[in-house]
């Protein structure tokens, strides 16, 4: 009208709530980088313009584990953004009935729906408000640091196999993960166990191996395993103080 010529923003896929990425080790190394500030902010940069995305935003990504070519691998900085890596084993025979039926034929149930928006946030919100003993918190602290491999605490698996250990984002993601188990089983307050439910998926794809750790087919769930079996749940001088 006024003959001028302007831009419009039509918001891409981004600016969904519930982003999948379908075998994102095939992205290019720039969309990959893309999700970084949506993933850490909840927000996005256009023309130097921030658009925060609507709330409850969570990313959602799978790997393809075989046929690598021309795929690209992660930056570690983005891996460390996924609370949780999840390994999909095959499906059993129950299971894998169930895909044919749901696939095979004409009928396809459409979805329900389970929670708002609104009862999402809340529930995220209760999860923060469950209660984590300092003995706990100490816990946590002691797993993550003893993955680093220049750390007196480190058990030997992880002084050969890893390069780098887990950092302060893992250690904050293995309290929140837990608080998150312990909510859904009904209770207010996180316990050690929870800590080990969580600790494969939540550090499983935080921590680098070394050349050694990958030539001799240790995998990250090994170097798990061993910290949990290595650090102890309380320090040998609180037990002996509580003997």
């Amino acid at each position: 009208e006024t003959g001028r010529k302007s831009f419009t923003l039509h918001e891409g896929p981004i600016f969904a709530q519930v982003i999948l990425a379908d075998e994102i080790n095939r992205a290019t190394p720039k969309t990959q980088s893309s999700l970084l500030e949506a993933m850490q902010e909840h927000a996005c940069t256009i023309a130097g313009k921030r658009h925060a995305m609507v709330e409850p935003f969570m990313v959602l990504a799978t790997e393809n584990p075989i046929e690598m070519e021309g795929t690209y691998p992660l930056p570690e900085a983005q891996l460390d953004r996924f609370l949780l890596k999840v390994m999909v084993p095959s499906p059993t025979e129950d299971e894998l009935t169930e895909i044919l039926v749901r696939t095979t034929g004409h009928a396809k149930a459409p979805p329900a729906k389970i929670l708002t928006g609104e009862q999402v946030l809340e529930l995220r919100s209760l999860c923060r408000d469950v209660a984590v003993a300092e003995p706990v918190l100490r816990y946590a602290a002691r797993l993550v640091g003893a993955s680093e491999p220049e750390s007196a605490a480190a058990p030997e698996l992880v002084k050969r196999a890893l390069r780098y250990g887990a950092g302060v984002r893992a250690a904050q993601s293995l309290i929140l993960a837990s608080k998150a188990v312990a909510l859904l089983e009904g209770r207010g307050h996180v316990a050690f166990a929870d800590i080990h439910q969580v600790a494969k998926p939540v550090l499983r794809h935080r921590m680098i191996r070394s050349f050694e750790g990958e030539a001799d087919g240790i995998s990250t769930d090994d170097v798990v395993e061993a910290l949990v079996e290595h650090v102890p749940v309380r320090p040998a001088e609180v037990e002996r103080a509580s003997a």
